[in-house]
């Protein structure tokens, strides 16, 4: 009987001893560092992965997670430096570099998102609300992004937290002035198209009318040169007639009449009423070309 007692006092012990020894042993892990709390206070900080020791039962850990962190900032309004309202979605990335004291300040990475919010929202409308809205749509955006996330490292330094950067992922005007900002940017496009369809109407009306212009010009000067041309031509054909006439005025007379033959008989033209014995129609009668008037008056007799 004695023995089963001693026996199970033994059992008692190891187990004790056991459940000891497994208190007093704590593994801190490569994501994590750990911060040793005794009785409410802290004794000291494990950034090391491995096997520790603790006094069972009095000294408590606390892991925390040493990983880069996300914070997603709801989107809030901003008023940039020429009075635009902007729709701003930022988000953050940030460390805990001093356990000791991120564990006195804020004690859990939940107060760290929310305080870590209220510092970004603060530095998003102190930046953004001295830059106009190109500057942060456009030109200077990852200069601002740059100095915000400065700012904010700057004051969760007193909070055991390193900022690691932070973005600004949407930065639009809200819908109602997106709206409007659209039909201005389609009116003043539309301004512009007509304005340049009215310079390239006036644009070819001036092409148009040197064209005409060059176009009369050119044909008064080629009426000019064929009237020339052509006076220089009759009055070759005269001088021909002309000389044709002092050469042989019997064959010139001859030419002449088989010309005006030649007009007056044509197809489906003036008809002409003439007597056959009339002048115009000598050269039918006689190929000579005279007419029975001008036949020589006969000899007289001789007595």
């Amino acid at each position: 009987m004695r023995l089963n007692v001693i026996g199970g006092v033994i059992a008692v012990l190891v187990v004790a001893a056991l459940i000891v020894g497994y208190s007093s042993l704590f593994t801190v892990y490569q994501t994590q560092q750990a911060l040793v709390v005794r009785l409410g206070q802290p004794v000291r900080v494990v950034n090391q992965p491995g096997l520790n020791v603790k006094i069972p039962f009095i000294d408590s850990v606390i892991g925390i997670d040493k990983r880069i962190l996300d914070l997603e900032a709801p989107a809030q309004e901003v008023i940039a430096s020429d009075q635009k309202r902007l729709v701003v979605d930022a988000f953050a990335r940030y460390r805990i570099q001093d356990v000791l004291r991120f564990y006195q300040t804020l004690g859990s990475i939940q107060g760290a998102n929310s305080q870590l919010t209220i510092l970004l929202n603060s530095a998003l409308r102190r930046v953004l609300g001295e830059v106009t809205f190109t500057h942060v749509v456009r030109d200077q955006r990852a200069d601002l992004m740059a100095r915000i996330r400065d700012l904010v490292d700057k004051e969760a330094t007193a909070y055991g937290i390193s900022v690691v950067d932070i973005r600004i992922r949407r930065a639009d005007l809200p819908e109602q002035n997106s709206q409007a900002v659209y039909q201005r940017m389609q009116t003043e496009r539309q301004r512009e198209a007509a304005e340049f369809r009215a310079q390239g109407a006036q644009r070819a009306q001036e092409i148009r009318s040197r064209a005409d212009r060059e176009v009369t010009v050119l044909v008064a000067e080629a009426t000019s040169q064929s009237e020339q041309i052509r006076g220089e031509g009759d009055a070759t054909r005269n001088q021909i007639f002309a000389d044709a006439f002092n050469r042989d005025a019997d064959f010139f007379s001859f030419y002449r009449s088989m010309q005006a033959y030649e007009a007056s008989m044509k197809h489906n033209d003036t008809r002409l009423m003439l007597k056959p014995d009339t002048s115009f129609f000598r050269f039918f009668n006689d190929p000579s070309g005279k007419t029975r008037d001008s036949a020589p008056p006969a000899a007289a007799p001789v007595r």
